[in-house]
This record gives C-alpha cells, structure tokens and sequence, in this order.
C-alpha cells in the first residue's frame, strides 16, 4: 500500500497487517501494483531487493574499437567484429528510454573507448536532455580541450576515467599506446575547465584494475585522483584474457576461500571499526587470513557473495549493434582464464533495439525469468570449484542447469571483478 503518512525512513503497519511503505521508496524503488520483491532474513532485520520489473541504469556501448592495446582487454583474445554504433540504432534506444517511466539512467561504456566515436557526445547531450544521470568512462587519451567543453556543457554528471598505474613506467606497462603525463594532463584541465563550485560537474571518478604489477601504485593514483578533485574511484580485480596475465591476479587465496568461509560450522569472530597503522597492520593480517567466519563492523569478510549486482541494480546492457544483454560481461562472446583453463563466455542476447522497443525487451517474460534466476543464484560454484569441464564455459552446469547462460563461474557474481 502507498501512503504519504510515515516519513521517509519509516514504514507503518496497518490494522490488518499490511505494511505500509512511504509513497517516494515506492516511486524509487519501481513498487507499482503486482511488482514482486524478494525477502531476505538475517539477524535482526528483513531486506527487501528491487522488483526484477525495475529498470534504473543503461549501459550504452557507443563502440567496440578502441586506440590503445590494453593488456586487461578482452580483445586480447577474441574474434568479435569490431563496430561502431549507428545514428538510428541510438536513436532508437533514445526512443525506447523516453516510453519507459521512470527514464533509467543512463552509462556510456563497453569493450571500446566511447571518445572514439565521433557521435558519443551528442549523445550524451541527447540522454542528459531527458532528465536523468548520465556517466561516461574514457582512457582520457583524446580527451582534448575541445572535447572537455562539449562534455561539460552535455551537463554529464560523471566522467570517469581509467588510471591502472601512477608512473609514466607502470602506467605504460598497462595500458599501452599511451601515456600518463598526457592523461593527466588532460584530465586537469578538464577539472579547471568545469563551472566553479563547491560541487562541480561533471564529477571525476577514478578507476583502477589491481594487478601484482601495479598494486603498490593505488595508494599514488589516489593521490593522483585527488589532485583533480575527484569524487569517485572503483578499483577491480583483473580478469586475465590471456594465459600469460593469469599469474597477475591478487585473489587467488581468495577464490579457494569463497566456500570455506561460508561453512556454517566455522567459529565466527566479530572485529569493530579501529584503526589501521603499524600498530594493528601484523595482527589484522593474520586474523583475516585464519580460517574464521569474520565480520567487520557487521559486514561479512569473505565467504560466497552469489549476487549479480547488475541484476540486484536494475540494469542492462546495450552493444553498439544495438543488441541488448543482461549484464556487460554477457554482451560479447569472450575467453578468460579461471582455475587455470580457458573459459568461453557466450554473449547472451535479449533482442534487438531495431526490432522490439527497450521496454518490451526489459520485460520480456524469458529475460524476466532469468533475472528471478539470479536473484536466487541456483548455480554450481564453478568460481571457487572449477574441477569439471563444463566450468570451461556459460552453457550448463554440473548441478543441472541447462538454460543458458550459467553463471556460476562470474567472478562479477562473487564480487572479485566490478564495474564503476
């Protein structure tokens, strides 16, 4: 039931035991008559998910080519054509966000550089012209004075742009054909260019794929991302396309301790909030290497996440061909390396924005079941096990899922890889 009575933080019981939600969380949260929602106990409180109807964000891939030869690239590996989106394939999903109430937010990102294509920025005019949040993520490498501008007068809300290493050397290292003194420096101006304000826009966000080769440089590009002033900064897991990059990662302890720090039958300690220096740095280390069920500050460290937070956020995913998929790891068929072994992720397309309109996708009942699917997450646990063939792809599994795609083995679902 709706009502305007309970402030915004509280919900009322009524006389026949019905909760009463205030009238802007059911707006917010895309409650509208027949919406199904999934309840989680734990403890002291219930959690109430968005309805799997929601739709709140759209990833938008303006391209799938790129100018530089990242070593963290998919496209390291693949034999996906490379493409640019067209005039009327946006304009169609333009049409379709427009027809959708509440208008979703909207994403500018994908395999490529979205800078690249000549279009992207009038597009982001185009989608901030609607209402609504509009973020874009760039290697920064053509991010001219000329460009800035554009960007700052579309009123986008959040440039994020990638910085994977803090030295000429180890920045080089990552991403290669270009280089971090000409990043920055085009990163600072865009940041003086902006509108002075307490509270700038667009916002500066960071973001970050931790390697061995580079970890020790995140405190740095910190630095560096507050010397812009940024707001923002989303540090991820590699996930290596090649066999070579596989010795690179920093989770593999981590992966073989997903399911063992769930095990109900291990001892749990509750650590608080303190500090962390010299004093506390040598015994947090070995407590959070034990084998405990830990929780800090009441928030679990470690165990299985099995949460897709793509659906859990209300999103989708559009490649440039105008194809629409689930999530942004299932728009391009890909290869990458888990428990030493290639793993081919098939893309999983939902439909076509030429074909259907973006809100008959969204709600197409298939694509409604997969995301019910997620939200309980009934896959095999190929992320923390990986002992079977069938681990080496999406298609099915060793538990008996045979509706592709599978997603056991997503390292997004366990929160080891994210996106900003």
């Amino acid at each position: 039931m709706i009502s305007t009575k309970p402030p915004s933080n509280w919900a009322e019981v009524d006389e026949h035991g019905r909760l009463i939600l205030p009238q802007e969380l059911v707006a917010k949260y895309g409650l509208k008559p027949g919406a199904k929602v999934r309840l989680d106990e734990s403890g002291n409180f219930v959690r109430m998910h968005r309805p799997v109807t929601h739709l709140t964000k759209v990833y938008i891939e303006p391209t799938s080519a790129c100018n530089l030869d990242c070593i963290t690239c998919f496209r390291n590996d693949w034999e996906q054509p490379l493409g640019r989106m067209k005039e009327k394939t946006f304009q169609k999903i333009l049409e379709g966000l427009k027809a959708i109430d509440p208008i979703p937010d909207v994403y500018f990102g994908g395999i490529g550089e979205p800078l690249f294509h000549p279009k992207t920025i009038q597009w982001v005019a185009q989608a901030k012209a609607l209402g609504v949040k509009v973020e874009l993520i760039t290697n920064g490498t053509t991010l001219t004075e000329k460009k800035a501008q554009q960007l700052i007068d579309t009123g986008l809300d959040v440039l994020w742009v990638s910085i994977d290493g803090a030295t000429p050397e180890t920045y080089a290292d990552v991403r290669l054909g270009a280089e971090l003194p000409t990043i920055m420096h085009n990163l600072r101006r865009f940041a003086k260019m902006r509108k002075a304000n307490h509270f700038p826009k667009p916002e500066i966000g960071v973001a970050f794929v931790a390697m061995k080769r580079n970890i020790s440089d995140l405190p740095q590009v910190i630095k560096l991302g507050k010397s812009v002033k940024a707001m923002y900064y989303s540090v991820s897991n590699l996930q290596p396309a090649t066999q070579e990059m596989q010795d690179d990662r920093l989770y593999l302890h981590t992966m073989h301790n997903i399911a063992y720090l769930q095990a109900p039958h291990l001892p749990r300690l509750s650590l608080p909030k303190m500090d962390f220096d010299e004093s506390t740095r040598e015994a947090l280390f070995q407590v959070f290497n034990s084998q405990l069920n830990i929780s800090y500050a009441g928030n679990n460290w470690g165990g299985a996440s099995d949460t897709c937070n793509f659906v859990e956020n209300g999103t989708m995913s559009i490649a440039w061909t105008g194809d629409v998929s689930p999530c942004w790891p299932l728009m391009h068929t890909h290869t990458s390396y888990l428990h030493g072994k290639p793993r081919r992720s098939r893309k999983h397309v939902i439909g076509n924005v030429q074909e259907r309109a973006l809100l008959d996708l969204w709600l197409d009942p298939e694509y409604i079941a997969y995301r019910e699917r997620l939200h309980n997450f009934a896959f095999a646990p190929c992320t923390f096990c990986g002992g079977c063939d069938l681990s080496e792809a999406n298609e099915e599994d060793c538990i008996g899922n045979t509706v592709f795609p599978v997603c056991g083995g997503c390292l997004w679902a366990q929160g080891v890889i994210q996106c900003p």
